[in-house]
């Protein structure tokens, strides 16, 4: 697209002007566009910064369309949640369909645990799937939805509770899913999904869905998304930790207990088969408990490392003797393998057995690897979530997969973000993503922001080193004193649980404005509340610095009391570290400082997001002014007036 075809749609008078009832002129936002264009016509990858009020997602969207129809190929957009991916679909797709004069496809594809399995509702309706008589009305309401829904996408159930137990034992996961051999596999809303995307020329995906699909292409379970020309990754700041997540492997207590549980439902009616079996699946849920339980002291949540001296450890003689742990593991193998024979002899003439049995394969396959640590390049570690208990291999480095399986395959790359650059250098990202210098270019959308009128960052005079133990005690007095002269109004965003509750006790208490703190209630509950309540203060961590809109007087003040630094003795942080420094690097100033001004700009993008809003940004940590690196935040940071003075906070508010 040339420069007055992108101005018809975007310029004063333009198309956008002429139907979008919130439409402002954003020099930025047809800069943006200018850019895209070229990396799409170019066939080069592109990285863009594009802050809050830029309008990048049609900046994006256009010549992506644009680029579909002329160069004929298949281009996805890639977002970093589910819920991007909707007002994709449901807001700005069908707005540039109505304004557009050249005529476009556009469809959308989650990831297959979104979808209702036809053949295992039917099947549920003869076998147990219910934890009670309660959920039995739910059921009835999803057996009757999946005779008239065209999606089957479980996002249309508005009026059933969001955690649903049984909703994993009816969709349509890929590790359960039958294939051809089912029944109802041209009625299945996998198949549908999957032949609509092939038919257009825009395939909307989030990024769980695009990693797991580059996992498996080209092995034998083939692709998930339809073939495409390019990508672009809105939120593309999460890119290397989805990817991480999906190179990786996994086992769990969960997975285990579910193989158990759909072999025990295998519509066997030999007796002496089905007695057999029910005694290998209890055993195996003995010896799978009884390895669980050899995790002794990592019974709390968390995370945490797993040396290879856990499972064996090196005798005089020099050989390996196994643990308690490994001894363990050897006896859960030995009864998976004993379910792979019994299965095996199933294969030919059940298609739900081939499925259990694929499964089985991939679990001992999966639990050896993260077991025996053979791979040098990969962290082993495991989690404690609420019952769950996750064992997990994830690779240290992600680069040389992502250049090999994307940036070295795919024409074009578009990586966008609010936070993609540190230090006004786009270096950190690429090295970490694998981006070709030569290939990649980088643009830092201009803001339509004034935020040395619409903001000011306060830093106050005398705090001590976050890690002294009278940090909290203070920072919660500073607090009580910011809420006061903002009249709450604020997000106090922390970064840790512990900090977050500590402070919410003690300042809560000390102010006369209402409190909430995150896990009272859901995400979207506490974001309502503090919508509708006058004058509130939310404290918040990890998933309320990024996401997060909340426009106007309502949120006047966004207060952070620690530089985000990730948690050291984090696996996969102390591994990354640890990889960088045995190459030459330096591993704080390489990746600890880049990764925390990155998150630091997202929660301090939650104040500024519209030319009306007025703010102030207030962080607590005096490393800011204290430490070199300091200097590298406020320079990443938004220009803008920066005080130790309580008066100019009012000042900017009126």
């Amino acid at each position: 697209m040339s420069s007055e075809l992108l101005n018809s749609v975007f310029g004063d008078g333009g198309l956008v002007a002429r139907f979008h009832e919130n439409y402002e002129y954003r020099a930025g936002q047809i800069e943006m566009a200018e850019r895209v264009t070229v990396a799409f016509e170019q066939r080069r990858h592109l990285m863009v910064e594009a802050g809050t009020g830029t309008g990048k997602t049609l900046a994006y969207l256009v010549p992506a369309i644009a680029a579909a129809i002329g160069q004929k190929k298949r281009i996805v957009i890639s977002t970093g949640t589910k819920n991007l991916q909707e007002q994709l679909m449901e807001k700005d797709i069908p707005f540039l369909k109505t304004i557009l004069p050249a005529k476009f496809t556009a469809e959308y594809m989650k990831g297959r645990g979104n979808y209702a399995c036809l053949y295992r509702i039917k099947k549920a309706e003869s076998q147990p799937v219910l934890d009670g008589l309660d959920q039995l009305d739910h059921f009835r309401s999803i057996a009757n939805w999946v005779k008239d829904t065209e999606t089957g996408d479980r996002r249309e159930l508005v009026d059933l509770p969001e955690n649903l137990s049984f909703w994993n034992r009816i969709n349509a996961r890929g590790d359960i899913c039958i294939g051809q051999k089912c029944p109802d596999f041209d009625q299945c809303f996998i198949t549908r999904m999957r032949d609509r995307a092939e038919k257009a020329d825009i395939v909307v995906v989030n990024h769980h869905l695009f990693f797991a699909d580059l996992n498996v292409r080209g092995n034998q379970f083939g692709k998930v998304i339809p073939d495409y020309g390019a990508v672009v990754f809105d939120e593309a700041h999460l890119i290397e930790d989805v990817a991480s997540d999906y190179f990786g492997f996994q086992v769990s207590n969960f997975q285990i207990e579910e193989l158990v549980r759909d072999t025990d439902g295998l519509p066997i009616h030999d007796a002496v088969v089905t007695r057999d079996l029910t005694r290998t699946g209890a055993k195996i849920i003995g010896l799978a408990d009884l390895f669980w339980a050899r995790f002794s002291k990592t019974k709390n949540e968390g995370r945490y490392p797993l040396g290879p001296d856990l499972f064996a450890h090196r005798t005089a003689d020099g050989s390996q003797k196994p643990t308690a742990l490994g001894e363990a593991f050897a006896a859960l193998d030995g009864a998976l393998r004993s379910l792979e024979a019994a299965l095996e002899s199933f294969e030919n003439d059940m298609p739900e057995a081939e499925s259990l049995l694929r499964r089985t394969r991939q679990l001992r396959f999966d639990l050896e690897f993260i077991v025996t640590q053979t791979e040098s390049n990969f962290v082993y570690w495991l989690e404690r979530r609420g019952k769950g208990i996750f064992m997990r291999a994830s690779p240290v480095d992600v680069s040389e997969l992502l250049r090999e399986k994307l940036f070295d395959k795919v024409e074009t790359c578009i990586l966008t973000s609010a936070t993609l650059s540190s230090g006004g250098s786009f270096d950190f990202v690429r090295e970490r993503l694998g981006l070709d210098t030569a290939k990649t270019s980088g643009y830092t959308a201009p803001s339509s922001f004034d935020h040395e009128k619409q903001a000011i960052l306060y830093l106050p005079k005398a705090m001590p080193d976050p890690r002294s133990p009278e940090f909290t005690q203070l920072a919660a007095g500073e607090i009580v004193k910011i809420l006061r002269a903002t009249n709450g109004r604020a997000f106090v965003l922390c970064t840790s649980n512990l900090s977050m509750n500590a402070l919410f006790e003690l300042v809560s208490s000390r102010v006369a404005f209402p409190c909430f703190v995150q896990g009272s209630m859901s995400k979207a509950g506490l974001l309502e509340r503090f919508r509708n309540t006058q004058n509130a203060v939310l404290f918040a961590t990890a998933s309320f610095w990024q996401g997060v809109d909340v426009q106007g007087e309502q949120l006047s003040c966004v207060i952070i009391d620690k530089l985000p630094f990730a948690v050291p003795s984090d696996p996969i942080v102390a591994a990354r570290s640890r990889y960088i420094d045995e190459n030459g690097g330096r591993s704080f100033t390489e990746y600890s400082v880049p990764q925390a001004i990155i998150t630091l700009k997202q929660g301090i993008g939650r104040l500024i997001r519209s030319r009306t809003d007025r703010g102030v940004i207030a962080i607590l940590d005096p490393r800011l002014r204290t430490k070199p690196y300091g200097r590298m935040f406020l320079q990443s940071l938004p220009r803008m007036r920066i005080t130790d003075d309580l008066e100019q906070i009012n000042e900017i508010l009126r």
